[in-house]
């Protein structure tokens, strides 16, 4: 249990929880990471760890598990205490600061920087009978490792770019891949959709649109699916070992609805141009804040981290000050 205070607790290991850390520790303040996941990374490491990421600055291509590697290994340079596996279901105030009480203990902090994402991770579910029999005994929701899926037979559902990216990974390393989509439109981009197609046109790739997943069957193990033609109901059964389902994720803040700060709508907490919530001393940042101008990117959630650790410097100590100025004349990254 960790009972010292610190000058700033952060909730939430992601991109911007990650960056907000290495600010925190840059700026001198005593930190701590809280994540309800087993890994830091967040939807990086959990989600998509092999898919490319195109849009972070000094990075022309990278993958999100590397872009997640330096992430940690920045934010942990200034030996933050990590706590993972843990859930913060309170956030009270007090005469310290705040206590964080969580399902494990309670820690004391300072001020507090919210950047737990867009909340607890809810996949959409798959409404097909035996989905929730055998998920994570083939059927999953996200790809860790592609290499498991080598010589398997595997279904992807789904028409988004997860679907695609990853049908398009997993068609050299499977024995056969079937897309599965429910229509014949595509949320992904128009390169990643182009590429499908081709590796359709080459047979690399077995599509069926306009169907849907009616059963996936199994005992211990996925054995085959059968699906339907959502136009005329009629069916297809096939033996698969694997049923990758890409429906999305639905936005979840979980206790945070709870922690009395001021939301847009049921999912975003609302925050002022200092990243500051209605609570003070508790400020957020990432994909869960909502702003005029707001945009939902990992570039967008460093600067808004940035923003919200020197705020929150400030708030700790009213005599530092909020522009720490550029790190390259810090005393902390000149050599000894």
């Amino acid at each position: 249990m960790a009972d010292d205070i610190r000058d700033i607790t952060i909730i939430g290991g992601g991109p911007t929880g990650l960056f907000a850390a290495f600010y925190a520790g840059m700026r001198g303040a005593s930190t701590r990471i809280i994540d309800s996941l087993p890994e830091l990374g967040g939807q990086l490491t959990a989600l998509y760890p092999e898919k490319d990421i195109f849009d972070v600055g000094g990075f022309p291509r990278i993958l999100a598990k590397d872009l997640a590697n330096n992430l940690v290994e920045q934010a942990l340079q200034f030996e933050p205490d990590v706590v993972l596996d843990e859930q913060v279901q309170e956030v009270v105030r007090d005469e310290d600061g705040f206590t964080l009480r969580c399902r494990g203990g309670t820690y004391a902090s300072r001020s507090v920087v919210v950047a737990g994402g867009k909340g607890a991770f809810e996949p959409m579910p798959l409404p097909a009978s035996g989905y929730e029999e055998l998920l994570h005994k083939g059927v999953e929701y996200s790809v860790k490792d592609p290499t498991v899926y080598k010589d398997k037979r595997v279904v992807l559902v789904g028409g988004g770019d997860s679907a695609l990216d990853w049908v398009l990974v997993l068609k050299d390393l499977a024995a056969q891949t079937v897309l599965v989509h429910r229509r014949d439109g595509w949320r992904a981009h128009k390169a990643t959709v182009q590429r499908m197609e081709a590796a359709v046109d080459a047979k690399e790739i077995e599509l069926r649109t306009f169907h849907e997943v009616r059963e996936i069957r199994g005992t211990d193990r996925v054995e085959g699916v059968t699906i339907f033609d959502n136009r005329t109901d009629e069916e297809t059964t096939f033996e698969c070992d694997v049923v990758l389902s890409f429906l999305g994720f639905k936005p979840d803040l979980g206790p945070i609805k709870d922690w009395g700060l001021e939301l847009v709508g049921k999912n975003r907490v609302k925050v002022g141009s200092l990243m500051e919530t209605s609570v003070p001393g508790v400020f957020a940042a990432g994909d869960l804040v909502d702003y005029e101008g707001k945009l939902d990117l990992i570039a967008t959630g460093f600067a808004e981290a940035a923003v919200a650790v020197n705020n929150a410097v400030h708030f700790v100590d009213p005599s530092a000050r909020v522009n720490p100025g550029h790190s390259t004349s810090m005393k902390v990254f000149k050599e000894s």
